[in-house]
């Protein structure tokens, strides 16, 4: 397997990313996939054992199930130097602040992930799409 540094953070990225979109298959995401808890542990350990060292979700694939497969197939521990990276930005829940970019949303957003991820660290996070609403201040 081939590695790149992530810009500036000094991070070491498999050139292959293990995308889980597909996790779960609730609500919209249905129409995606319907990976199981079994299958995203077959699917984890042969991106691995490849080489593969990055694994991308996001808060909003399939209501948080997503992270929580992650979280079950990895054990709550991470297995050498696996990365996980998860994002934030979309509409997670009925209330005004439960969207956007705002410091409030992403750091709520930010806690929730850990929790399901069963993990203390995510590695990266990203923005999962422009908020015009919310100042870059």
């Amino acid at each position: 397997m081939e590695y790149r540094t992530l810009g500036r953070s000094g991070l070491k990225v498999s050139t292959l990313t293990m995308g889980t979109m597909t996790f779960g298959g609730a609500g919209a995401f249905s129409a995606v996939g319907k990976t199981d808890l079994d299958e995203a542990r077959r699917m984890i350990d042969l991106c691995i054992d490849s080489g593969i060292n990055l694994i991308d979700t996001a808060n909003v694939y399939s209501n948080g199930l997503s992270e929580e497969i992650i979280g079950e197939a990895l054990g709550g521990k991470r297995k050498g130097d696996v990365l996980i990276a998860s994002k934030a930005r979309m509409r997670i829940g009925d209330g005004p602040n439960d969207e956007g970019l705002s410091r409030y949303h992403l750091i709520r957003e930010c806690e929730k992930s850990l929790k399901r991820l069963r993990t203390d660290v995510i590695d990266i996070y990203f923005l999962h799409e422009w908020d015009g609403t919310t100042p870059l201040e």
